[in-house]
């Protein structure tokens, strides 16, 4: 393994990491200003810390097992700057004696990769649909989020719209409605809402 990589390649290898889910290329280049160059992609991917796929003309990032143990050791090896204040200090010397408690124990991956309920949704959704904006069913969601409470489901998919990003409707074809469809709908206003969207960010 290379010891050093680009700024942009640590850079994407973390914000994959801390956003547990496929990230496509451009949320790195429009949210966090991070330009990946094929050539520093490539690292990465050849080391196999990132795997990098591609869907039509999106190229979309997903951290290994391996990317997450990299970067842990990263942040417990690299120099603090030197106008780094206390808190800051305190935090990596937190990080050194936690990662090599969970590493040792085999929990520093799981550790890494848990993750809330919201952001469990979003993952099955991408997983299960044509990428953001199509329509999925919560007939093929709900039994996906690892035996979360329906109530509780619920609660965040009603947080989720609020956002204004999120979008819940019901199917207007009658028709082609399963008994599942109708299990795992959501009512509100009064209607049972049975698909779900969510935009890019």
């Amino acid at each position: 393994m290379p010891e050093t990589y680009a700024t942009s390649a640590k850079s994407a290898l973390m914000v994959v990491m801390l956003a547990n889910r496929e990230v496509p290329n451009v949320e790195l280049k429009d949210t966090y200003k991070i330009t990946l160059l094929p050539k520093d992609r490539d690292a990465v991917n050849r080391d196999k810390l990132l795997e990098t796929s591609k869907e039509g003309r999106r190229y979309i990032h997903k951290i290994t097992d391996k990317g997450i143990d990299w970067c842990m050791t990263h942040l417990l090896e690299s120099e603090l700057p030197a106008r780094v204040g206390p808190q800051a200090r305190v935090n990596q010397e937190l990080l050194r004696r936690m990662v090599p408690f969970l590493r040792e124990r085999g929990l520093l991956v799981e550790a890494i990769r848990s993750r809330g309920l919201e952001e469990l949704i979003r993952q099955v959704y991408l997983e299960l649909g044509d990428g953001f904006q199509d329509w999925v069913r919560l007939a093929k969601i709900r039994p996906r989020l690892d035996g979360a409470e329906r109530e509780e489901v619920d609660e965040t998919l009603l947080k989720m719209v609020k956002t204004g990003s999120v979008h819940l409707v019901p199917d207007s074809n009658r028709k082609v409605l399963t008994e599942e469809d109708h299990a795992a709908a959501i009512r509100i206003g009064g209607e049972d809402k049975h698909l779900m969207a969510i935009e890019e960010s």
